[in-house]
């Protein structure tokens, strides 16, 4: 038992976690290419152009809103299948009947 509690200490001790970032991380001070004040880093584009779309943007919205469509119009319009629905459903035949 000491066997195993001296190496797994020792391998601890000496632990060094391996990443492609700096030694502090991503979020350290200088991994930063430095802070420009823009949303996500991007300048502006000169006045009277628009900002040319990311090759993801364009399935991201498509995918986006036919999410909320389907959603949308989708629950709303489900079937009822509650168990008081039916039982209201089984009463209600189940009185006529008797009538």
């Amino acid at each position: 038992m000491s066997l195993l509690r001296k190496t797994s200490t020792g391998l601890l001790r000496n632990f060094k976690p391996r990443s492609g970032h700096s030694e502090g991380g991503f979020f350290a001070q200088g991994a930063q290419e430095g802070k420009n004040g823009l949303l996500f880093g991007e300048t502006p584009p000169p006045p009277g152009q628009k900002r040319k779309w990311e090759s993801w943007e364009a399935p991201w919205y498509f995918m986006l809103g036919g999410a909320v469509v389907i959603l949308g119009l989708g629950l709303p319009s489900r079937p009822d299948t509650s168990i008081m629905t039916w039982a209201k459903r089984q009463a209600k035949k189940e009185l006529d009947e008797a009538a």
